[in-house]
């Protein structure tokens, strides 16, 4: 048996792909509300 041929299921690629978007989004949005806050804060 091969193991990573049990993951080329449409449903593992839908859950990676959801856990990649939401992990961009979480790391993007964590840019947005504390570094760049922190970069205009300390560098006036």
């Amino acid at each position: 048996m091969n193991p990573p041929a049990d993951f080329d299921h449409p449903a593992w690629v839908t859950a990676a792909s959801t856990i990649a978007s939401y992990l961009l989004v979480l790391a993007v949005m964590t840019v947005l509300l504390f570094g760049v806050p922190y970069l205009l804060f300390t560098a006036l």
